[in-house]
């Protein structure tokens, strides 16, 4: 039996996937509402056994992403002789797009609060009066952490939880003022918690940036980042690059589709961000690997 799961905006465009793809014998197994829209699973008798296409020689890994545990499949995406160039040609990497709202998305204990306290820090370092705002009102902690931040730096932290009241706080952005908002936790699987984010994004007219710890299974990563690539996510920020000793999580992730911005390198707020590029990024990858092992 051959099983597919196909998401879509709704039901009809879910079904005509399955047949597309499974053709007119395709039996819909399950279907639910996902953040995003549907998800239906559905299965193939297959009277022949199905030809599986055998994965990438481990060989085409290059030999500075080997140790890095990629996910299946990933790691033959950066072949060629100079890793800096592989990564540029493979992978996006943009600025974050600070001219609009940043709403920080992620899983619980990704590090969004210390990641916004880092950005309000190098704001106003450059002179800048960003509004900073927490909708995480239900986490134990979470608000006393960042009103200590925004105390040190003489900002004001307003607490919106709910839509109505995010919409409130930022009303008063003036043109081109930075607004940061520290989003709570999210599993982009549960419905209820994911159309409340959708509730959120709507409401401060934001754009979200997704947090995710560096040292994460590749493959889950990679299916976090696809989650709230659902959700409005364009844009990565990976944290924790200081501890981390693998990156596949970081690398798969960023396969999916979103564009590298920045990365949390330690737990200095004045000086914990680190803009990424692809030169950055290829020297990161090839920390303790011997040189000649490097062509």
């Amino acid at each position: 039996m051959r099983l597919r799961v196909f998401h879509a905006r709704n039901a009809t465009l879910a079904l005509t996937a399955v047949r597309e793809t499974l053709g007119e014998d395709a039996v819909v197994l399950s279907t639910r509402r996902v953040g995003g829209g549907v998800e239906v699973t559905a299965a193939l008798d297959l009277a022949e056994p199905e030809l599986i296409e055998p994965e990438p020689d481990p060989d085409d890994t290059p030999p500075a992403l080997a140790r890095h545990n990629l996910a299946p499949g990933v790691g033959a995406g950066f072949t060629g002789q100079d890793l800096a160039a592989a990564l540029a040609a493979r992978l996006s990497f943009e600025p974050l797009p600070l001219n609009q709202p940043i709403l920080l998305v992620g899983p619980p204990g990704a590090g969004k609060t210390l990641t916004c306290a880092k950005l309000a820090a190098r704001a106003k370092m450059a002179g800048q009066t960003p509004i900073v705002v927490t909708a995480d009102g239900a986490r134990a902690g979470a608000v006393e952490q960042l009103a200590a931040f925004t105390r040190l730096l003489r900002l004001t932290l307003a607490v919106a939880a709910l839509p109505e009241a995010l919409s409130k706080a930022l009303r008063g952005r003036e043109p081109g003022q930075m607004a940061l908002v520290d989003g709570f936790g999210c599993d982009p699987f549960d419905e209820a918690q994911a159309e409340r984010l959708h509730r959120l994004i709507r409401a401060a007219d934001a754009t979200p940036v997704l947090v995710l710890p560096a040292g994460l299974d590749a493959e889950e990563s990679a299916e976090l980042a696809r989650g709230f690539h659902r959700l409005g996510a364009r844009h990565l920020l990976p944290t924790r690059l200081d501890m981390a000793r693998r990156l596949g999580g970081v690398l798969s992730a960023a396969c999916t589709g979103l564009a590298l911005t920045e990365a949390g390198i330690g737990p200095q707020v004045a000086h914990g961000l680190q803009p990424l590029s692809p030169a950055w990024l290829a020297d990161r990858l090839a920390e303790g690997l011997p040189r000649e092992k490097l062509a």
